[in-house]
């Protein structure tokens, strides 16, 4: 029987149709196509136009629509470039020939270099921690009006500092979060990447709304991903625990900018992500 985390990785495995052209599929909830799915989905079918010694290291993408989750999306790949180090690929996300997202991806051959980073965050290990899966499981209980209890659980995630959701009072616009995949994922780097890209748009906009009095649980406000960017440094394995460090340096003119950082439990920064978002308030 197939787990939420195989029916997770089928999602994100989008169809070949064409050397150059893959269709993907999504979910039917949310009502929204969740931005880390075309994201992801986007790294795979780009992934699959790269000779397999290249990874990725770098995505810059642009959401420009809504995605219908009852259409399917039809991703191009351009194969702009093809050097002797470093390939680059621009991928469009169609639905019904309209472009709903746009990204540039680049891949590079793994090299010797400099190296430093900065340390990870002394924060409490998973195993101290509440899922968060078990946690809105609670929640949907005490507010059956309000909530809804999730009922997959492909990718378990821990948040080291939980936010009173119900009533969210401002605090400083910092967060952290474990996650891992529920499952194995092999020795594929590309689907350990894949399952990082997908988590990666997750908590984004929710931290730059923690300095406010409101949560992304607020109906009245309109939120949406503008952008993201996305640094693959060092190897990783998305099924052991990577910690997800956000901050939001700002927040102004409608728009929240967000950032994240990627350790694993060895205190190892092995990715990075940028985001700005809409955060509109109601017009009255």
């Amino acid at each position: 029987m197939a787990t939420d985390l195989d029916k997770l990785l089928a999602l994100l495995e989008v169809e070949r149709i064409d050397k150059y052209l893959f269709i993907g599929r999504s979910p039917p909830k949310p009502a929204r196509i969740y931005g880390g799915q075309v994201l992801a989905q986007s790294l795979n079918a780009a992934g699959r136009t790269v000779d397999a010694g290249r990874h990725a290291h770098s995505v810059h993408a642009y959401f420009l629509r809504p995605g219908d989750p009852g259409k399917q999306i039809i991703y191009e790949v351009d194969p702009i470039r093809d050097g002797k180090s470093f390939v680059t690929r621009r991928v469009v996300a169609k639905q019904d020939g309209v472009p709903i997202f746009s990204t540039s991806m680049s891949f590079h051959r793994q090299e010797q270099g400099l190296s430093h980073q900065l340390a990870a965050p002394d924060v409490a290990p998973p195993e101290e921690l509440e899922s968060d899966h078990r946690y809105w499981t609670r929640m949907a209980q005490r507010y059956p009006d309000q909530l809804e209890a999730p009922t997959v659980e492909p990718i378990e995630r821990k948040t080291v500092r939980r936010r009173d959701y119900p009533h969210p009072q401002p605090q400083e616009p910092q967060q952290f979060i474990w996650f891992r995949a529920l499952g194995e994922l092999g020795d594929d780097h590309r689907r350990h990447q894949t399952v990082l890209t997908y988590l990666s748009d997750s908590a984004l906009v929710g931290t730059a709304l923690l300095p406010h009095p409101c949560s992304t649980r607020h109906s009245s406000m309109q939120f949406a991903s503008l952008d993201h960017a996305l640094w693959f440094h060092r190897p990783f394995r998305a099924d052991e625990y990577l910690l997800y460090a956000l901050d939001s340096p700002t927040a102004a003119a409608a728009r929240g900018f967000s950032r994240g950082a990627f350790y694993t439990r060895d205190g190892v920064l092995v990715a990075s992500a940028a985001q700005e978002s809409l955060l509109r308030l109601p017009r009255d």
